[in-house]
């Protein structure tokens, strides 16, 4: 790879970091093709991006990345190394999980996830139960929407109470 072209591709990384809220960096190293490519399969079926990159052209890209606190991301970079872009910020954690089922790897190396940083393997538990955006705003409009339902059930109900209590007064 000349100068120019790695100068492109650093870029060209650099840029699509920048736009990215979730990326995970990943060890990939030693799997075989066929795992390799069932988990590329799998992460085009769930709208992840992986590109396996190289430790030095990935800090070169984060360095060049204006913005982005990446705290101690940068040392995790050793070994091979893939990069995962999602748009959902536990789907990489699942894809993970799904294939750590079948042997060790691939390994999570760190995550970062709407400038929060997660470092280590031990971390893939935690990542895994994180909500999606669609999953919080469901959550909280379920939730503003029971009390009101208990409101107005309530009302419903004391209504029919209070009208049966007064025609049994007015009868009597």
């Amino acid at each position: 790879m000349t100068r120019e072209e790695k100068s492109n591709y650093i870029d060209e990384l650099a840029a699509e970091i920048k736009a990215a809220s979730v990326f995970y960096i990943a060890d990939t190293a030693e799997l075989t093709v066929d795992t390799i490519n069932a988990i590329r399969r799998r992460c085009f079926q769930t709208n992840i991006r992986l590109r396996v990159v190289k430790n030095a052209l990935l800090e070169k890209a984060m360095d060049r990345v204006e913005g982005k606190d990446f705290g101690d991301l940068k040392e995790t970079l050793k070994g091979g190394t893939s990069i995962m872009f999602s748009e959902v910020g536990n789907a990489p954690a699942k894809l993970i999980q799904e294939f750590r089922k079948k042997g060790t790897k691939p390994v999570l190396k760190g995550a970062y996830i709407d400038e929060a940083i997660f470092i280590g393997d031990d971390q893939l538990a935690t990542l895994e139960s994180l909500k999606s955006r669609e999953e919080l705003v469901g959550d909280i409009i379920g939730l503003l929407q029971s009390p009101v339902k208990n409101v107005i059930s309530g009302l419903k109900g004391s209504g029919a109470k209070i009208a049966g209590i007064l025609k049994t007064l007015e009868e009597k």
